[in-house]
Parts: structure tokens; sequence; C-alpha cells
């Protein structure tokens, strides 16, 4: 099965490259209906995470220190690379993170000048409820929307 579907896009792929990657009414079709099933998304998530007084940046920043940094415990050098802004923001923003209760700072102990980011449990139920609305508005929407998006890639590629 896995193979198949390798195949699959290798084929789509190659298609593309012979045509010289020309564009058809149905792939700007397929990729406005891409980008419209992201903003909408981001509507909803913004939404919710609004529901849960908080900011879309700031709910982006607990996803972040939770789930984006792997080993290890994230840092703001961390939260700033991941939601793309400068070190001096991201301060700001763990500084109302730290206010709101959502998020503590703890010394590292090899290197005193490192602050790691730890979610408080308040910060902890906040990002989980997020998740959940999150995930499930995905898979009510997003996943079969997508699933249609990518196969009309692989079809208009092929023709």
């Amino acid at each position: 099965m896995v193979q198949a579907k390798k195949a699959q896009r290798s084929k789509a792929v190659t298609s593309v490259r012979r045509t010289g990657g020309t564009m058809r009414d149905s792939d700007y079709a397929a990729l406005a209906q891409f980008r419209y099933q992201i903003r909408s998304f981001l509507a909803f998530s913004e939404a919710a995470a609004a529901e849960q007084g908080l900011t879309p940046t700031q709910h982006q920043a607990l996803l972040g220190i939770k789930g984006f940094v792997r080993p290890g415990p994230a840092t703001v050098g961390d939260v700033a690379r991941f939601l793309l802004i400068r070190h001096h923001s991201a301060v700001e923003l763990i500084d109302r993170l730290a206010k709101l209760g959502l998020v503590s700072r703890v010394a590292d102990p090899e290197d005193a000048r490192r602050v790691h980011l730890k979610l408080t449990r308040k910060g902890e139920q906040k990002l989980q409820a997020l998740s959940r609305k999150n995930l499930e508005e995905l898979r009510r929407a997003a996943s079969p929307a997508l699933s249609r998006l990518l196969k009309s890639f692989g079809e208009s590629s092929e023709t």
C-alpha cells in the first residue's frame, strides 16, 4: 500500500515535470480551495482561542512550548523560531503568558543563562481543550477536503 502511494506520487511529479510544470485551471482551483480550507481552519482556531481567553499567538506559543521542541524543554528562542518572530517579541509574549499563569520559567541547571519554559497546569488545561477542538475540526472538515484536494492535484497532473 505504501509503495503504491509512493509510486503514484512519483508518477504525478514526473508527469508535471514532463509537461514543463504547466498549470491547468483545475490546478488553480485546487490551490484556491486548499488555501480557503487553511483560512477556514485558522479562523475556527482563532475563534476557539478567543473562547479560551487567548490570542491566536498565545495559543500558538503554548502549542510550540508543548509540542514543537524535542528533545528537551523549550526556550524563548525556540518560541521565537516557531512563531517566526523576533526574540524580544517572544520575551514579551512569554511575560504575558506567565502573568496569565499559563507558563513558568525554569532555570537550566546546566547553564544559568538559559531559561526553560514549562506549561503550568492551567496552561496544559487550556491547550488540551483547544487542541481537542482543533483536532475535531480537522477531522470533521479539513480531512475530507484535503483528501479531495490531494487527489485532484494527482488527477490534473496526469492528463
